[in-house]
């Protein structure tokens, strides 16, 4: 049985570490590479980073923080954020990262994830979904939609449907944020999480709404998610990855633990 994962997510913006709730009133939280540090030495089995307004401001991602994590940190880290083509995918690979996360780049231009498979290897692109519940239509019958630009606009596209097709472009794996949840520390979407496992055979991360370990077990068993994504939880100090892996542990679920 393959262990989960617990990967902390860093948002920066002008290049500090920011969060905010449902996307919205973000506030300068620190510094992400001594963040980022810090987590790899508690044990961490990834870290995310996203450049949140990269995409939104039209402008390339922030390769000088990606460099600087690379030289303090030495487990898989993905990056995401403004990421728009092929050679954006490898500057960042070039800078460190082990991970792309493509996001409202794929959406726009969905050849970016089989051109960054075909180049860099299935395993190295994320597709990242930015999701919102929605009334079920016809074109949406799931009742989940695809947003993108940090939530800021509606793209009409149905979020299963979405990351079946991400999948078949060659996808290796999907981040999967529900907006509804996001910073709200009341557990993450899992029925969402649950649909999307269900509709794929690539691993899914569960991301929005980590307030409590508990949160992170339903994530993994109901939501049937290979990891979860957390931020605020551990970004100010209630809980810490240790901790977690060990609730986790406790709670029946196969961890990769640091004593």
């Amino acid at each position: 049985m393959l262990s989960k994962r617990v990967i902390p997510c860093l948002d920066v913006r002008n290049g500090r570490l920011t969060k905010g709730i449902k996307f919205k009133n973000n506030v300068d939280i620190g510094d992400p590479v001594e963040t980022a540090k810090r987590y790899y030495e508690e044990g961490a089995d990834e870290i995310v980073f996203y450049d949140i307004t990269a995409s939104s401001e039209a402008r390339g991602i922030f390769l000088d923080v990606v460099e600087a994590v690379a030289k303090q940190i030495f487990i898989p880290f993905s990056v995401g954020g403004g990421i728009n083509s092929v050679d954006d995918m490898r500057a960042v690979l070039r800078a460190g990262a082990e991970k792309v996360s493509v996001n409202s780049g794929a959406v726009k231009n969905p050849d970016i994830i089989s051109q960054g498979a075909a180049q860099f290897g299935a395993q190295c692109v994320v597709l990242g979904m930015d999701v919102k519940r929605v009334p079920v239509t016809k074109d949406i019958p799931s009742g989940f939609e695809i947003v993108i630009h940090g939530g800021r606009k509606h793209m009409g596209m149905d979020a299963i449907e979405w990351a079946k097709t991400g999948e078949a472009l060659g996808a290796g794996e999907i981040c999967l944020n529900s907006i509804d949840a996001d910073g709200t520390k009341d557990g993450y979407d899992i029925e969402l999480t649950r649909k999307v496992v269900q509709a794929v055979s690539i691993p899914v991360i569960a991301s929005g709404g980590a307030g409590h370990p508990e949160h992170m077990v339903e994530a993994v068993t109901d939501g049937m998610a290979s990891a979860a994504l957390i931020a605020s939880i551990v970004h100010y100090g209630e809980w810490t990855v240790p901790g977690i892996k060990r609730y986790m542990h406790d709670q029946g679920v196969n961890m990769r633990m640091v004593w």
